[in-house]
């Protein structure tokens, strides 16, 4: 009897020590948050990753996103852009999203590429299809 009352009292402190380190091995420092940058593109995204129609009046494309960057040229209300890339950037701890979009109704340039540059997401309404985008853009302009 004294060997089974043994293992039963082995087995007890056994479960206690075991539900003790469960319950305060959550109970060590954490390290302190940083906050969530996504990656400039998804590794898997196509060569768009969607459609942007500006819903300004006039918007300027710049060189670079946040309030530093140059104005490459202007857009006006309507034009359909295909967006490229997003970031977001923490500007006097505000944080905004600005897309890298691409217009193609602007024809080419004379090496082959498309004017691009860099405006706050906020001036753009996105759209998964171009076709969408498009129809959009049509009733703006009404």
């Amino acid at each position: 009897m004294r060997i089974r009352f043994s293992s039963v009292y082995i087995q007890a402190l056994s479960l206690i020590l075991f539900i003790f380190l469960l319950l305060f091995s959550g109970c060590r420092r954490t390290q302190e948050e940083q906050p969530l940058r996504p990656q400039a593109t998804h590794p898997l995204a196509r060569d768009y990753i969607g459609f942007a129609v500006i819903n300004a009046s006039f918007v300027h494309l710049l060189s670079e996103p946040g309030p530093d960057g140059i104005s490459q040229a202007y857009l006006r209300r309507g034009t359909v852009l295909h967006i490229v890339e997003r970031r977001q950037i923490i500007n006097r701890e505000i944080t905004e999203i600005w897309i890298l979009a691409e217009n193609q109704g602007d024809g080419q340039r004379s090496d082959g590429s498309f004017p691009r540059g860099w405006l706050a997401e906020s001036l753009v309404e996105i759209y998964d299809s171009e076709s969408r985008a498009n129809t959009a853009a049509r009733s703006m302009l009404r």
